[in-house]
């Protein structure tokens, strides 16, 4: 006896939708141009492998029992993902990569990154795409460990010309200092000295880096610290008192416009960030077509400047 395995076949699956649908075994033979005594004799080998009854023979008809309707709605399933399967390796020999994962800084304006995705998603690629969240070093540090294809970086990136990785310059971002309007440091004269910002809490993100201790900005020797998983919670923080410390100022001008937060000029030179994308050449002379995609994207100004913030999103 067959095992239910060997049973369930895409081609006894596709032959159970053809008798479902005409309504009988009669019908069904001369659609698929087969004797209706073999055709029959295949629907008692499936139903002896799963024990069930798919169906109901006490009239003319050929009407599905529940066990057989669930059947059919699973197999159903089965074959449009075997379709899917085939369809996708057909298209990934022609040069797409069965995944694409993708490394974002939180320094990154993740609108653009989504309307890019949409846009990539449009063309109807066999590619599947994986986005990671990262911060500081844990973005290049994805890419160097094989855990994506392409980092959109801010810090660490420096030695990221070696060791099989590319990398352009997408520009730069600048940061501004900033408290709440009730923050102590709010009332202190301008410049604000490194001496005096020790005294007062700074709020960090934390480096997603899961190897060493990763990389810390802006804090200063014994200065305590609150740390936070994202960009939004430092935000947050800021805007509630809690710390204090440097934000991109793309980030912070709408708080500071409606004067949630207050814009406090430091003694100490104006911190700006590079940011980076950084692919792997891999041993191929050229990337992948859903990787040359985002390359090309990336290259371009407007797209460019949208990743930094200067606008809501691309409009692609």
């Amino acid at each position: 006896m067959l095992t239910p395995r060997e049973a369930l076949s895409p081609d006894a699956l596709a032959m159970l939708q053809v008798i479902a649908r005409t309504g009988s075994f009669a019908a069904a033979a001369r659609a698929m141009n087969v004797v209706p005594s073999a055709l029959t004799y295949r629907v008692r080998q499936i139903e002896d492998a799963l024990d069930v009854l798919l169906f109901d023979r006490s009239s003319r008809q050929a009407r599905l029992t529940e066990a057989g309707a669930e059947l059919l709605r699973e197999g159903g399933r089965l074959l449009a993902d075997i379709d899917a399967v085939a369809n996708r390796v057909k298209r990934v020999a022609t040069g797409w990569e069965a995944q694409l994962t993708i490394a974002v800084d939180g320094l990154i304006n993740r609108l653009t990154v989504m309307e890019l995705c949409e846009a990539f998603f449009a063309m109807n690629p066999p590619t599947r795409l994986k986005l990671r969240d990262e911060v500081l070093s844990g973005t290049l540090e994805a890419l160097t460990s094989g855990q994506a294809d392409l980092a959109l970086a801010g810090m660490g990136v420096e030695g990221a010309s070696t060791a099989g990785l590319q990398r352009e310059n997408i520009g730069e971002i600048g940061f501004v200092f900033a408290v709440a309007p009730h923050h102590p440091l709010a009332r202190e004269p301008e410049p604000l000295s490194d001496e005096v910002i020790r005294q007062h809490r700074a709020v960090a993100i934390a480096d997603s880096n899961p190897r060493g201790t990763g990389i810390t900005t802006g804090l200063l020797p014994g200065q305590d610290v609150f740390t936070v998983g994202s960009v939004e919670a430092k935000v947050d923080a800021h805007v509630r008192g809690i710390g204090a410390g440097f934000l991109m100022s793309c980030l912070a001008q709408p708080y500071i416009d409606s004067g949630r937060l207050v814009a406090k000029a430091v003694a100490r030179t104006e911190r700006k960030v590079q940011v980076s994308y950084v692919w792997l050449t891999r041993d191929r002379s050229e990337p992948g077509r859903a990787l040359q995609w985002w390359l090309e994207q990336l290259k371009r100004p407007v797209t460019r400047r949208a990743l930094l913030g200067d606008r809501p999103g691309i409009g692609l």
